[in-house]
């Protein structure tokens, strides 16, 4: 049966191959834009609106669209002036436990407060940043209580849920996306397994 062809198939196989695409014109000239604009960035509507509209997004009173601009590649620590092997200085090709998609989603939730961080998806980059769209929701806006597919967002047990790895970003990077088999020490925590990274 052949796929129907809608507006969001259309922006979603443009995405897939973006090199190839009809938009990656327009794509790199949005780079350029981005590069010179400020970390954080709220926008009126999503760039990818296929990704925006399957994490949840929905064009109404109580949603916005963020991006947030973050550094790319490993991680860095200053030099160790002292006396020790180069062996264990360890300050460069560090990795971090958090994801660079989570640390965008943790500043956005640190600029907008009043707001709980949704869900986010990758917007670009260029060769020194990334760039993530982040979807935000109002938990105290008359539009987001009223309506029963969001409302949950209100609760008291999903205050800062972004800080707690609980988005999409944050359970990839506690490693709870293995399911059951392979992943028992990952669970509940890994703090509450002994197995705390350094």
């Amino acid at each position: 049966m052949a796929e129907t062809i809608t507006t969001y198939s259309l922006v979603r196989n443009a995405w897939k191959d973006l090199k190839r695409s009809e938009i990656y014109g327009l794509h790199k000239q949005r780079m350029a834009e981005w590069r010179s604009s400020p970390s954080t960035v709220r926008l009126e509507r999503p760039t990818r609106v296929d990704r925006a509209r399957a994490l949840g997004y929905k064009s109404k009173d109580g949603y916005i669209i963020v991006r947030s601009r973050v550094r790319r590649g490993g991680s860095n620590r200053p030099k160790i002036m002292g006396g020790r092997r180069p062996r264990r200085m360890a300050y460069s090709k560090l990795t971090r436990k958090k994801s660079i998609q989570w640390i965008a989603e943790e500043r956005v939730a640190d600029k907008y407060p009043n707001m709980e961080v949704l869900n986010s998806y990758y917007a670009g980059e260029d060769g020194k940043y990334k760039y993530y769209e982040i979807i935000a929701v109002d938990k105290a806006h008359p539009a987001i209580l009223n309506d029963s597919k969001i409302s949950w967002v209100a609760e008291p047990q999903n205050t800062g849920r972004v800080y707690r790895g609980l988005t999409s970003a944050g359970y990839k990077g506690r490693g709870l996306r293995t399911g059951r088999k392979g992943s028992s020490k990952s669970r509940p925590s890994i703090r509450s397994n002994g197995r705390l990274r350094r």
